[in-house]
């Protein structure tokens, strides 16, 4: 059975930081490109990041881009978000997603998802 679980929300005043956590099982996790997805209050899906199966690529959307980091340990099939200077528009639940294609990773069409954390940023 394919699993992603992610970890790591809660609530968090602006400027802060937090690390989201995302532990996959049942698939080949090291040949596949992870992401993440979020979806704030009444909006849609909005892609965030991913990271590809090397390790050696990552993205950003513009929205996050210097402030977001993005890891990947194959060893523990566990991927990372480390999300700095959080601002009150980086509310949403953040998904993992994961795919052996990138665009379909961005495109919020990945074949695997997590069931989603939730991440408030508010004072």
């Amino acid at each position: 059975e394919v699993q992603l679980v992610e970890s790591g929300g809660g609530l968090v005043q602006p400027g802060r930081s937090l690390r989201l956590s995302c532990a996959a099982s049942g698939f080949t996790f090291s040949t596949y490109v992870i992401g993440w997805v979020r979806q704030a209050p009444g909006q849609g899906l909005e892609w965030v990041s991913l990271i590809d199966s090397t390790e050696r690529i990552t993205k950003y959307a513009d929205s996050v881009k210097g402030r977001f980091t993005i890891s990947r340990d194959n060893a523990k099939n566990t991927v990372y978000l480390q999300m700095n200077s959080l601002k009150p528009e980086d509310t949403a639940v953040y998904y993992c997603a994961a795919d052996t294609a990138e665009y379909r990773v961005v495109a919020g069409k990945a074949v695997y998802w997590g069931q989603g954390t939730q991440v408030t940023v508010s004072s």
